[in-house]
């Protein structure tokens, strides 16, 4: 009998200590991946800033009216930037050269008056019901010139209706494209137009076109496939990394 009690805690004691070590590699390995997520996410970090870093130079090589390409799965839209204008302007310039746009959905299309995309939910559809509600979380103070009028292929700035937003201040990302300027024209002073189609009216015409269900989004998805510098608007310096790609409340953004 006592040699079976002895036995029993021996096998007791081997356990226990077999237990206390393997919570012990346990504790180390957590401990280890602990460490490899910080020194990536430093990582991760130090890349972001320096991508920031390079965007922003970029910027400062830009000329006053850059033009930028808005490749989409129907086609290039060409559009330049108006310098008078420079809030929105340089708010484009760093969304389309930290790559914010690519992916993203004309989520709002209506054949005769305009398309509108530029809402980051739309890279998920589960998220189709809040379509044109998103943003970047701020928005842009109104720059509303008179010289620029919502002409056939301007860019202008989504925002919420009057109500809600008296200084008529723009969506931090939502932009529209106009397709008919005689439909568009009742936005004029209304709206912050800050740039203007030179290549691609077609394009418009043909996203304009698609089949689209009672919330104006297409049926088939039109896609930016990224926003990116145009060749004729690239800086002849490079910036010092080269390595970037070209390219609350929640808001209801409606040019409407």
């Amino acid at each position: 009998m006592k040699n079976i009690l002895f036995k029993s805690l021996c096998i007791l004691g081997a356990g226990l200590v077999l237990f206390g070590c393997g919570n012990r590699k346990k504790a180390a390995q957590a401990e280890a991946e602990a460490a490899e997520a910080a020194r990536q996410d430093s990582i991760k970090q130090a890349e972001m800033k320096q991508k920031e870093l390079s965007v922003q130079e970029t910027i400062s090589l830009l000329e006053d009216e850059p033009v930028f390409d808005i490749v989409t799965n129907l086609g290039t839209i060409k559009v330049k930037l108006y310098k008078k204008t420079p809030l929105h302007r340089k708010n484009f310039e760093k969304l389309a050269l930290t790559g914010e746009y690519d992916g993203l959905l004309f989520h709002r299309v209506i054949n005769g008056f305009m398309i509108q995309g530029g809402d980051p939910l739309t890279r998920d559809e589960s998220q189709a019901a809040r379509f044109g509600t998103g943003g970047p979380g701020y928005t842009v103070p109104a720059e509303i010139i008179p010289e620029y009028k919502h002409k056939k292929g301007a860019l202008a700035a989504a925002r919420r209706g009057d109500a809600a937003n008296p200084m008529r201040e723009s969506s931090g990302s939502q932009f529209y494209l106009v397709q008919d300027e005689k439909a568009c024209a009742q936005l004029d002073g209304a709206y912050t137009v800050f740039g203007q189609t030179i290549e691609g009216l077609d394009v418009i015409d043909k996203i304009a076109a698609v089949a689209t269900n009672n919330r104006d989004l297409p049926l088939s998805p039109v896609k930016i496939l990224s926003v990116t510098l145009d060749e004729v608007s690239k800086p002849a310096v490079a910036p010092a990394d080269s390595t970037v790609a070209p390219g609350v409340l929640p808001e209801v953004n409606n040019p409407l």
